[in-house]
């Protein structure tokens, strides 16, 4: 009803909806639509069974009269006939047992998430998938399964607990969550940061590492051993780390993982180091980094177990430094960097069978590839170049991987580890699609700040006409050290704004990665400078270069950092806009800094603290600038968004109302930094076309003067 209600007051249609709430699929011919788009299939998180023969992945479907997305698990054999067979309905994380014949996932017995296992028979012709065993819960903890990793030889798992770090087992953490949970009050004391990270209240435990063995029953004991001994950090990181933070050597002996020491400067530190540990837990973490005060993460044992490839980075407090790739030797403490030639940032590094090679994947020229890094000399070959590459697996000399871009959205496909002989495997969204018409993506440069090369791409509209012109949708991206790249989206799919008849422009100004660590660097410090030079350079070059945009009919919108660029621009370049779309974007960068929860951004960003550095602050703070706003704005701000809090956008959304500008505001109170729930981001996507329509149209109301 809520939702209904808020379409019919900002006078919306509604998505033709079944009965039961689920929009109605077009059979016809037509764009690309919303309604396309939050139905579609996700695929993700490939995994190869040792052999290399089978592969098991997740694919969330969208229960929308639910509002929410379903995880199911597909098994498939990769031979020439092989077809995607689901089985579990519901669950995530699957990962094959060594042996091949068994699929580990997590999903929930009674509320809480457990580990599972599926068996599968063998014959001479291989595994016969479509037999599986019913499915056997394997972990009875009264506590959810946050992550979790398979010793090499499946005799023990690895498994990620919040916990309250003063307890000595589960059980006591369970007790005093149900105490709390039964408690009248609701007052919390803190006494140190975080309070408060991402969209989550601070509630005292931290994740933290255990060890547990599988009985001669193939069951765990509901105790598990701890190994992060006495570390008061999480295990992984939160709120978005998973189980490439740890690892098990290849013998299983010792356990490698990644933690940042929270104590009172978690907040403002990017410290995180790699530790080992005795995998009997009966030894304390030893840190094997402790002379990098920047970010260590990712261990990945050589197979003869004797180096550890890690990633690190140079520069304390920064989140968007280089991440180059090293190796330590396990006996003599030495480490060397092996790529320091490599100027890309590297991420979802996996070694190869035989040692020699490094896998991993890097922003790179607008795409997402991934790469091939030889251990010895530190030589870099691309091996899947267009679109993006979101995840992958190796066995033998086999890849399988996730892979995407801006007219298709993930499926997998497998490769040589030589990168040859790329072939598409699923075709999930392929009925979906087959009647949908979308908008071409075409990349161009130009001579941004300082005559420098900058890259940014095009999306014709849906049905384009040549010697037509058509509305445009400037899309200034967020990180701000991130790309608009060849890859698909399910936020800012400018795919969304080409079937409504937009054109779409965007620029992956300085500071933009992909380009070099020093065009990202270069933004830090000038947020207002270099990166508006190379937006109002690039919207030149493309109006000269794409006659088919429509200058005089233009709306920029962006998120984050670009919901932030979109306040300024509302200031200081407001004149080729008809409407300005700001989500979740920064107002006032001084209270910002006092309201957001990872300081070490704020302060890298802005050269210290606000305290030490008002006039850091000041200087392209779009607050100081609200006298010279006049361009129709919609605002949209969330109340779970801890990042950039909510007042941000009220304080926006005030100014606007204050002086007479036409304006809106969307909020979610249910939504954090994005916008997830399924009819939530059918709202967000119809408010803002809405937006964009009314104000680009040929008889647009005048904006103020």
């Amino acid at each position: 009803m809520k939702v209904m209600f808020a379409a019919l007051l900002l006078g919306l249609p509604m998505a033709s909806a079944a009965t039961n709430g689920t929009p109605l699929e077009d059979h016809s011919i037509h764009p690309f639509s919303i309604n396309d788009l939050v139905m579609m299939d996700r695929v993700s998180d490939p995994q190869l069974s040792a052999d290399a023969r089978y592969a098991a992945f997740s694919v969330r479907s969208t229960d929308y009269a639910a509002n929410k997305g379903v995880s199911a698990l597909y098994v498939q054999d990769l031979g020439e006939s092989g077809k995607p067979i689901k089985v579990v309905a519901k669950g995530s994380s699957p990962r094959w047992s060594p042996d091949g014949h068994s699929l580990y996932y997590v999903a929930a017995a009674n509320g809480v998430a457990q580990l599972w296992r599926l068996d599968f028979t063998s014959g001479k012709h291989g595994l016969d998938l479509q037999a599986a065993s019913s499915p056997t819960q394997v972990s009875h903890g009264p506590l959810d399964v946050d992550a979790y990793k398979l010793s090499p030889d499946g005799k023990s798992v690895l498994l990620s607990y919040a916990v309250f770090t003063d307890c000595n087992d589960l059980a006591c953490t369970k007790e005093r969550l149900d105490g709390r949970a039964k408690d009248k009050t609701t007052g919390t004391v803190y006494q140190k940061l975080f309070v408060r990270h991402w969209d989550t209240w601070s509630d005292g435990r931290r994740s933290q590492l255990y060890i547990a063995h599988f009985g001669a029953d193939g069951q765990l004991p509901v105790e598990p051993t701890l190994l992060s001994h006495g570390i008061d950090g999480d295990v992984p990181s939160k709120p978005f780390g998973d189980e490439s933070e740890f690892a098990f050597s290849p013998d299983g002996n010792t356990v490698y993982f990644d933690v940042r020491i929270a104590g009172n400067s978690e907040p403002w530190s990017t410290n995180f180091d790699v530790y080992k540990v005795s995998a009997d837990g009966s030894s304390a973490p030893q840190n094997l980094t402790e002379a990098n005060k920047a970010w260590d993460a990712s261990p990945v044992p050589s197979p003869d177990g004797k180096t550890l490839y890690y990633l690190a980075m140079k520069t304390p407090g920064f989140e968007a430094d280089r991440f180059g790739i090293m190796a330590l030797d396990l006996a003599t403490g030495a480490t060397r960097e092996v790529d320091p030639s490599w100027d890309r940032s590297a991420g979802g590094m996996q070694v190869s069978e035989d040692g020699k090679t490094l896998f991993v994947t890097a922003d790179d020229n607008g795409q997402h590839p991934l790469f091939a890094v030889d251990v010895a000399n530190g030589k870099v070959n691309k091996l899947v170049d267009s679109g993006s590459i979101s995840s992958y697996s190796l066995a033998g000399k086999r890849i399988l991987l996730a892979r995407d871009d801006l007219k298709r959205p993930a499926d997998l496909y497998t490769a040589t580890t030589q990168g040859k002989d790329l072939k598409q495997v699923t075709h999930f969204n392929a009925e979906r699609l087959k009647n949908v018409r979308m908008g071409e993506p075409e990349f161009f440069t130009f001579k941004g700040w300082n005559n420098e090369t900058v890259q940014g791409y095009v999306v014709k509209p849906v049905d384009y006409k040549a010697g037509h012109k058509y509305p445009v949708a400037f899309i200034i991206h967020g990180g701000p050290q991130g790309a608009m790249s060849n890859d698909w989206s399910y936020r800012w799919n400018p795919q969304t704004y080409a079937g409504q008849g937009f054109a779409v422009v965007t620029i992956n100004f300085h500071g933009s990665t992909g380009y070099g660590q020093a065009f990202t660097d270069s933004i830090s410090g000038d947020w207002g400078g270099k990166p508006l030079d190379d937006l109002k350079l690039g919207w030149q070059a493309a109006l000269d270069k794409y006659h088919f945009l429509n200058g005089d009919r233009a709306c920029a919108l962006g998120a984050s950092y670009g919901g932030y660029m979109t306040y300024w621009i509302a200031g200081v370049w407001n004149k080729p806009w008809k409407c300005l779309v700001d989500h979740d974007g920064v107002f006032d960068a001084r209270m910002m800094y006092y309201a957001t929860e990872e300081l070490w951004f704020e302060e890298r960003e802005n050269g210290g603290a606000q305290f030490d550095v008002p006039q850091n602050y000041e200087k392209f703070n779009p607050v100081n600038h609200v006298k010279d706003w006049r361009v129709p704005m919609l605002v949209v701000h969330s109340g779970n968004d801890f990042r950039i809090p909510i007042t941000q956008g009220l304080g926006a959304f005030t100014a606007l109302q204050r002086q007479g500008i036409p304006s809106e505001l969307l909020t979610f109170p249910d939504e954090n930094h994005w916008v997830i729930k399924p009819q939530n981001s059918v709202l967000w996507h119809e408010t803002v076309n809405a937006w964009l329509k009314k104000w680009t149209a040929e008889d647009a109301p005048a904006k103020s003067p």
